[in-house]
C-alpha cells in the first residue's frame, strides 16, 4: 500500500493505494520497476487531487464504491493467463496488469462470469494452470467458490451456504478438494446499516468451521469440520493422506489484540495493526469426521509461503516472517526476520534482518527446471527489505536450503519500498507464454 494523497481522516495502512514493485532476474542481472495499480479510485483521485475515501477508520461512504471504502487493489498479486492479477482483501474487482511494464490493462474479468468480485488469495494451481477462486459479501450467498481454466474462463462455480456475512481471507486446495473457511470473526450487519461502520467482533463461543468440497463439487457436497475458535489469515499448504486432508497455516486465537495503556489516541489503530499467530496444523478425516489440530510451533510468525510446485500435495517446508509480540517490543505489524520451518519436526532456522530493518512477505522461487521430483527446498527465497535508519531498500535472495547463512545475493533498489503485504514469484513461462 502506498497512499497517493493524504487521508482527510485517520489514515490506516490498509487504506494505501495499491502499488506493484517488480524485480526481474535474467542473465545474472536484476532490474526494478514500480507502478500504481490504476484502479477506478486512483483515477478519480488523480482527477480531484485528493483522497476519495474515509478509509477503514472512518464512516463508510457508499458513493465511493459498493464496499463503502475504495477498492485499492493493494493486497495480493499472482500470475494467471499471461498477466498479473492484482486483488483486494475485501473481495473487490481484480485488475489485469502487464507483468513486464506493470501497466494496468483493465479489470480482470473471467469469461462466462457476470460478477467481477474476487477475493485476494484466490489461487493458481501450478500443476494444472487452473485458478481456484472465491468471493464473499454482505448479502446472500455470502460466499461463492469456483474454478477458471487456463484460458481465463469460468468452468465451475457454486454458492456456499454460510450462517451470515463472514470475512474469510484465504483458501487451501489439494489435488481433489478445496478447503474453505467459516471463521468466527465478523461484523454486525445491523450496526453497519445504521451507523456505516464495520465493527468486527471475535466470537469465542462460535467454533471455526472448515468446509471441504470437491474442486468440481456441488454446494450440498461440502463437508464441514468444527475446530477451536480462531482466525486464519494465510494457509501454507494442504494435501491428502488416505482419508485425511491436512492443512498447515498460521492460527490466531486473538485477532483483535487489546489496546495497551499509554499509547494515546492512536491506540486502537496500533492494536488493529498487531498480529498474534503461530504455525499450526489441522487434520480432517473425510471418512469419520474426526478432527485433529495442534501447534507446530509457538513463535509469533505469519505471512507464510511454500514452494508453489508442491501446492496441493504433501510438503514440509514453509517460510514465515518473524513478527515480535507487543511484550517483545513489537508495537505494530513489522517483519524482523525470515523463519524456515520443517513442519514435520517443528524445527526452525531463521535469519534476522538487522536493527531497524524490516522485511516483506518472502516468495519461493524454484530453480529453473525444478519439478515435484526435485528437492522441495531446491530454490531461492526472496524478500524486499527497508532500512529505517536511512530508508534504503533492497531485494534479498536466500538459498532456500540454508537461510541461516544470510542472503547469497543483495540487490540495492533505487528508491524506498513502502511496507507491503504480499508478493508472488512469476516464472518466465507464466509471463512469456
Amino acid at each position: 500500500p502506498n497512499p497517493l494523497h493524504e487521508s482527510p481522516h485517520r489514515y490506516h495502512p490498509f487504506d494505501g493505494d495499491g502499488m506493484l514493485h517488480g524485480v526481474y532476474f535474467t542473465g545474472g542481472k536484476a532490474a526494478y520497476r514500480n507502478r500504481y495499480v490504476e484502479t477506478a479510485a486512483l483515477i478519480r483521485q488523480r482527477a480531484s487531487g485528493e483522497c476519495v475515501s474515509p478509509g477503514v477508520m472512518g464512516p463508510f461512504d457508499y458513493e465511493v464504491s459498493e464496499f463503502g471504502i475504495k477498492d485499492t487493489s493493494n493486497t495480493d498479486v499472482f500470475a494467471y493467463h499471461g498477466d498479473l492479477m492484482s486483488l483486494w482483501y475485501n473481495a473487490g474487482h481484480p485488475y489485469r496488469v502487464d507483468p513486464m511494464t506493470l501497466e494496468t490493462r483493465e479489470h480482470f474479468a473471467l469469461g462466462g462470469r457476470d460478477s467481477l468480485r474476487l477475493s485476494a488469495h484466490s489461487k493458481v494451481d501450478w500443476s494444472t494452470g487452473e485458478l481456484l477462486f472465491f468471493d464473499y459479501g454482505d448479502e446472500a450467498p455470502y460466499m461463492t467458490f469456483g474454478i477458471a481454466d487456463t484460458s481465463g474462463r469460468r468452468v465451475h462455480e457454486v454458492a456456499i451456504d454460510l450462517p451470515g456475512p463472514r470475512l474469510p481471507h484465504d483458501i487451501g486446495f489439494t489435488t481433489n478438494y478445496a478447503v474453505l473457511h467459516d471463521l468466527p470473526f465478523f461484523h454486525d450487519m445491523e450496526v453497519l446499516r445504521r451507523h456505516r461502520f464495520r465493527v468486527l467482533t471475535f466470537h469465542r463461543d462460535i467454533p471455526t468451521r472448515f468446509g471441504i468440497i470437491g474442486r468440481r463439487g456441488r454446494s450440498d457436497d461440502i463437508r464441514w469440520f468444527e475446530c477451536e475458535p480462531c482466525y486464519i489469515l494465510h494457509v501454507s499448504n494442504c494435501w491428502e493422506e488416505g482419508d485425511w486432508v491436512i492443512m498447515d497455516g498460521c492460527r490466531s486465537t486473538n485477532p483483535m489484540p487489546d489496546v495497551q495503556a499509554g499509547e494515546g489516541e492512536l491506540a486502537s489503530m496500533l492494536a488493529y495493526m498487531r498480529l498474534e499467530a503461530n504455525n499450526y496444523r489441522w487434520r480432517f478425516n473425510l471418512k469419520t469426521g474426526e478432527v485433529r489440530e495442534g501447534d507446530i510451533d509457538d513463535l509469533n510468525t505469519e505471512f507464510n509461503k511454500t514452494n508453489p510446485i508442491f501446492h496441493g500435495v504433501q510438503s514440509k517446508y514453509a517460510y514465515h516472517q518473524r513478527i515480535p509480540l507487543y511484550r517483545e517490543g513489537g508495537h505494530t505489524l513489522r517483519f524482523t526476520g525470515l523463519v524456515k520451518y520443517n513442519n514435520e519436526t517443528g524445527q526452525r532456522t531463521q535469519w534476522d534482518y538487522g536493527a531497524g530493518v524490516y522485511g516483506s512477505e518472502a516468495v519461493f522461487a524454484p530453480k529453473v527446471g525444478a519439478d515435484r521430483s526435485s528437492a522441495e527446498d531446491d530454490g531461492y527465497v526472496i524478500t524486499l527489505t527497508t532500512d529505517s535508519n536511512d530508508w534504503s531498500s533492497a531485494c534479498l535472495v536466500f538459498d532456500a536450503t540454508d537461510i541461516a547463512q544470510g542472503p547469497v545475493a543483495r540487490v540495492h533498489l533505487p528508491q524506498r519500498v513502502p511496507a507491503g503485504f504480499h508478493a508472488t514469484w512469476a516464472r518466465g513461462e507464466d509471463i512469456f507464454a
